[in-house]
C-alpha cells in the first residue's frame, strides 16, 4: 500500500458529508442536474455583501507597498488591532492585537491552538453531535478524542462533561451555534461549566482549555451567542469568514485569546510559532486586509431564515421529527428508521442527498444543510414525503 495505513483509515470512516456530495455528482450525472436534491454540504450560496466588493477592489487595486511579502506569523499588526478592537467592544474585555492570530479560516485556527496545547495522549472533549473533522484535527496533534453526549435537546450537558473530565483533560471544544444541529448554547449553562474547569483545573494542577468553534456566532434567529470568554479564563475561540461574509474558498479567519488567560503571551506566541511549522505560515496577505474593516458585516441572515422556517414546516407536515435550530443553516431530524444510514439511503433513491447523523456521531439523526435555493427545497419537500411513506407505510 503506497500510503499510510492510518490515513487509509482515517479516509475510509471519514467525512460522510464529502462520501454524499460525490453521491450526487454520480446521480446527476445519471438524472440531471435539476432532478437531485443535494443537502449534503453546508456551502454557502449567498453571495458577499457589498461591503466585501468594494474592500476587494480597494485592496487590490490600491496596495501599499509590500504587500505581498511575508508578513509576522500572527498576521498583520493593524488587522489584528482592528479585530481586537471589534472583539473588546463585543465581548467588553481588553483585547489588543496580542490577543489575535490571523488564520487559514476557524480549521486553522483550531489546528495551530490544539498544536499549541497538546502533549501526546492528552484528551481533548467534544459535544457530540459534532463537526466530524474535530477528530481528525485532535488526532493531528498527538490527542485522544473524548465524546461527550448532549441531552435530547442537543443542548449542552455540564454533568456529563464533568464526568468525563481527567487528570489527562487539557480542552473541551464548544461549538455554538452547532454544526449539525444549530443550537447555541445559553450563557448559564457555560458558566456552569466554567466553573466545572476552573474546579478541575485546581484539583489536577494544570490548564484546561475552552476551545470555542465559532464560525457560524453571526447566522442567528433571533437569539444571540452568549461570550465564552466571559464563562473561562482559559478560552480561545476559533472563527472564520466562510458562512458570515460567505467567503469559504478566501480561508480567512481568526484566534482569540481571552485577555484573561493567565498564560496568554505563552500561549500566543506557540500559536504563531505552531501557525510556522503547520505550513500556513501566515493566512492570505489580501483577505487580511480586505476583513479587517469588516467585523461588523454579515450576509442577509434573514434568508438563511426563511429557508430554514419553509424546510421545518415542510418537514415536520410530511412527519418527520426535529427540534428547531437557533442558528447556523442545518436542520438535524430524527430518522424514521433507528438505522438513520439506511434512511440516507432512501432518501437518495428518491433524489436528496442528506448525510446520517453517524458522520457527527449522533445516531438515529440525519442532516440538512439548506444553504441552497428555496426552489431546490419546495421541489424536494414531496420527495421527503414519499420517503417517510415509504418507509413508515401510508
Amino acid at each position: 500500500m503506497p500510503i499510510s495505513k492510518k490515513i487509509e483509515t482515517f479516509i475510509a470512516s471519514a467525512s460522510w458529508i464529502r462520501r454524499m456530495f460525490e453521491e450526487g455528482t454520480r446521480l446527476r450525472a445519471v438524472h440531471g442536474e435539476e432532478n437531485v436534491f443535494d443537502f449534503s454540504l453546508g456551502n454557502p450560496t449567498l453571495e458577499p455583501p457589498p461591503a466585501f466588493q468594494t474592500a476587494l477592489v480597494r485592496a487590490a487595486t490600491a496596495p501599499a507597498p509590500g504587500s505581498h511579502r511575508y508578513m509576522p506569523n500572527p498576521g498583520y499588526p493593524d488587522v489584528r488591532a482592528k479585530i481586537a478592537m471589534h472583539l473588546a467592544s463585543l465581548h467588553g474585555k481588553p483585547f489588543s492585537a496580542s490577543h489575535v492570530l490571523m488564520t487559514t479560516g476557524a480549521a486553522g485556527a483550531a489546528n495551530c491552538t490544539l498544536k499549541a496545547l497538546l502533549d501526546p495522549g492528552d484528551e481533548v472533549l467534544v459535544l457530540a453531535p459534532f463537526f466530524p473533522e474535530y477528530r481528525f484535527y485532535i488526532d493531528n496533534h498527538g490527542g485522544r478524542m473524548v465524546v461527550v453526549e448532549t441531552d435530547e435537546d442537543f443542548d449542552l450537558d455540564v454533568g456529563a462533561v464533568e464526568a468525563a473530565i481527567t487528570p489527562r483533560t487539557r480542552a473541551v471544544i464548544v461549538n455554538s451555534p452547532n454544526n449539525p444541529t444549530g443550537r447555541i448554547y445559553e450563557a448559564e449553562r457555560l458558566a456552569l461549566l466554567g466553573e466545572v474547569l476552573g474546579t478541575a483545573q485546581r484539583r489536577h494542577g494544570r490548564s484546561i482549555y475552552l476551545i470555542g468553534d465559532e464560525p457560524y456566532r453571526k447566522i442567528v434567529y433571533g437569539a444571540e451567542v452568549p461570550s465564552l470568554f466571559a464563562a473561562h479564563p482559559n478560552t480561545v475561540v476559533c472563527t472564520s469568514h466562510s458562512k458570515d461574509l460567505g467567503l469559504p474558498g478566501e480561508r480567512i479567519g481568526y484566534a482569540s485569546i481571552n485577555p484573561d488567560c493567565s498564560d496568554s503571551g505563552a500561549l500566543f506566541d506557540a500559536m504563531a510559532f505552531t501557525n510556522r511549522i503547520l505550513g500556513y505560515v501566515n493566512a492570505p496577505a489580501l483577505m487580511q486586509r480586505v476583513v479587517a474593516d469588516l467585523q461588523d458585516e454579515s450576509i442577509d441572515t434573514s434568508i438563511y431564515r426563511h429557508k430554514r422556517d419553509l424546510f421545518l414546516a415542510g418537514l415536520r407536515d410530511a412527519g418527520y421529527e426535529v427540534v428547531e435550530p437557533e442558528g447556523a443553516f442545518y436542520l438535524f431530524p430524527k430518522s424514521p428508521l433507528p438505522d438513520d444510514v439506511a434512511f440516507v439511503h432512501v432518501l437518495a433513491r428518491h433524489l436528496v442527498l442528506a448525510v446520517p447523523g453517524v458522520g457527527f456521531s449522533r445516531g438515529g439523526y440525519f442532516r440538512l444543510a439548506y444553504c441552497v435555493d428555496d426552489q431546490t427545497i419546495e421541489r424536494a419537500l414531496p420527495r421527503f414525503r414519499e420517503a417517510i411513506l415509504e418507509v413508515k407505510g401510508s
